[in-house]
């Protein structure tokens, strides 16, 4: 899943959502300096995403994606799921989705001394062009899909991935749809799991 998932998926847990949101930039176990309940969400998002990858509801969306994409459909299905969470957000949260991508940037904010540098790097695009909120419509996802593809020097083509996406969006929407349902039992078990040690 990518960035608005994996906050979601940490349930209002503030130190939970920065290691959540964050995982990827740690390699390893290098996040021992790391607070417990960050650590405990950088295991989330890393328990989060096995579930994810050997699902098979995102193993077919990404078949979908693998003759024009190879190994970058996962990435892309990944993009795909955020932009159906933030369109139907209010299926998900009683909290509306600028108020809740505000609360999360603050976060950042007060927390900036324990982000990784790579998350510092990128912080102030994220806060700017609100990436976040603007999964919610397509040009905000095509913008997103223009940049995973600028950073693989043009090597991936995810550029082109919206019109794989508007042509197939009926069938994407009801497999992130199924999948996301099963994918909050999961979280919610694995969060309660972690928050208990």
């Amino acid at each position: 899943m990518n960035f608005l998932a994996h906050i979601y998926l940490s349930f209002n847990d503030p130190e939970i959502t920065l290691g959540n949101f964050f995982a990827d930039h740690i390699r390893g176990n290098k996040f021992k300096h790391l607070p417990i309940k960050v650590q405990k969400g950088i295991l989330l998002h890393r328990n989060i995403d096995t579930f994810t990858d050997a699902h098979p509801i995102t193993k077919q969306s990404s078949k979908r994606l693998h003759k024009n994409y190879s190994h970058y459909s996962r990435v892309i299905v990944d993009i795909y799921y955020d932009h159906f969470l933030a369109k139907n957000w209010n299926t998900y949260s009683i909290v509306p989705l600028t108020e809740f991508v505000e609360n999360f940037y603050t976060l950042l904010e007060e927390n900036y001394d324990l982000l990784p540098l790579s998350t510092k790097r990128m912080m102030p695009y994220m806060i700017t062009d609100n990436w976040l909120y603007n999964y919610s419509n397509l040009e905000g996802i095509s913008k997103v899909l223009n940049g995973m593809n600028r950073r693989t020097n043009n090597r991936s083509k995810m550029n082109f991935a919206i019109i794989d996406l508007e042509e197939y969006y009926e069938d994407f929407e009801k497999e992130f749809t199924a999948f996301f349902k099963e994918l909050i039992t999961f979280s919610r078990l694995k969060f309660n799991e972690l928050c208990e040690n």
